[in-house]
């Protein structure tokens, strides 16, 4: 496999108990770098934003938690940690969290 979405582990099939067979699970690496103007949902499905930008704290080339800006002229954004990313559409632009909206902290 190719692309951003390759996976860290090779596909293989593993059977543990006998007549048992699965493929492997693998963690996909999320790219934030690209997630500008993506809508942001929590897991109830309510909006929380428009992501403005990435923000890098840990390592300086690679993000770790992005920036939302709730509405058009609010100056208040929320800090969206990677950690709380549930899945990224690309094809329709929007995130979706595992976290409700009132858990994601505010700055200015």
């Amino acid at each position: 496999m190719t692309g951003i979405n390759k996976p860290f582990t090779p596909w293989r099939l593993n059977s543990f108990q006998a007549g048992h067979r699965f493929r492997s699970v693998s963690a996909l690496a999320i790219d934030l770098r690209r997630t500008a103007g993506y809508i942001v949902a929590d897991r109830q499905g309510r909006l929380v934003g428009k992501v403005e930008c990435p923000m890098y704290g840990t390592a300086p080339d690679v993000p770790d938690a992005l920036s939302v800006k709730s509405g058009l002229f609010s100056r208040r954004r929320r800090l969206v940690p990677a950690d709380t990313i549930e899945q990224i559409d690309g094809t329709s632009g929007v995130i979706g969290l595992r976290v409700d909206r009132d858990n994601i902290r505010s700055f200015l």
